[in-house]
């Protein structure tokens, strides 16, 4: 089976002063559930983690709600003030929704790059590891080795790298990427998503361009830590759902489709099985010229 693990749904109304600005015309507008069914259904995705993109526990709630409604959604990244004094409390009630299955502070956002090496998030990581929740981190390259003194301190708490720490790929700023990297991969309880590589890119899109930087994640982390995510709707800056799926498929060896593309996904949020969904025929990855 299939999951997309990585992807967002939001309301601009509660948007309000947040990101997306206007001018990113092609992401300034609702996304929910149908607008994105579809794309599900054409690309063979039988189900998704649905991710928070705001720094607010009523975003949380607003996505377990559109869980509750919507069978795809198999599970929930949340949010939650780890360093607030209610935060095992506030973890602690969150949890109890069975689709909640991580937290995810927006590190890429805070002025501080070592906000996460912190002894005062240890109660509210504590209160996670009790409740079985995974922790997303969203960082760019200056924040790994302050992640990775996190991960130290916390072997029994899985963590996965969102977007592959966002490299610089459009400034070829490769080898401090790498080797924090492999510093985190060689904790066994830390995955990497493939995910959001796209938009991160620039101008170097192309597959030429992208390829070190995926096969790079395939190699530190293995056929059994690589989760692939699609970034919806933020992907759309970028390019289609399509696309990127296709270029994840031809890199990722064929032996390991089912677990980057579907069964890693379901070990590292503990995920229920997904509803099975109509069966589409797809386009096959041969099909579509390699750039």
């Amino acid at each position: 089976m299939r999951i997309d693990a990585h992807q967002h749904f939001w309301l601009m109304r509660d948007r309000v002063g947040e990101w997306p600005p206007q001018d990113l015309a092609a992401i300034y507008r609702d996304f929910l559930p149908p607008d994105l069914e579809p794309t599900l259904d054409a690309a063979g995705v039988d189900g998704t983690v649905v991710v928070q993109s705001l720094p607010t526990v009523a975003d949380t709630r607003f996505m377990l709600g559109l869980a509750d409604d919507h069978c795809f959604i198999l599970g929930v990244v949340g949010w939650v003030d780890l360093k607030a004094a209610d935060a095992p409390a506030r973890i602690a009630e969150l949890a109890t929704h069975p689709k909640l299955k991580a937290l995810r502070p927006m590190l890429q956002s805070l002025p501080d790059a070592d906000w996460i090496d912190d002894p005062a998030l240890d109660p509210a990581v504590e209160a996670m590891i009790a409740h079985g929740l995974r922790f997303d981190a969203l960082v760019f390259p200056q924040h790994l080795d302050a992640l990775a003194r996190f991960a130290d301190r916390h072997p029994a708490l899985p963590i996965v790298v969102d977007h592959g720490a966002k490299p610089f790929i459009a400034t070829g700023a490769f080898s401090f990427w790498r080797s924090a990297m492999a510093r985190l991969a060689a904790m066994p309880q830390v995955s990497c998503k493939l995910s959001g590589l796209l938009t991160e890119a620039g101008d170097r899109r192309d597959l030429p361009s992208l390829r070190p930087y995926i096969e790079t994640i395939l190699e530190l982390f293995g056929r059994e830590r690589v989760l692939w995510g699609s970034d919806w709707p933020v992907l759309r800056l970028a390019g289609t759902y399509e696309a990127w799926l296709d270029m994840c498929l031809r890199l990722v060896p064929e032996a390991d489709h089912d677990a980057v593309f579907g069964g890693n996904a379901r070990t590292f949020y503990r995920l229920e099985a997904p509803a099975a969904r109509p069966a589409v025929p797809s386009k096959s990855p041969s099909s579509v010229p390699i750039e």
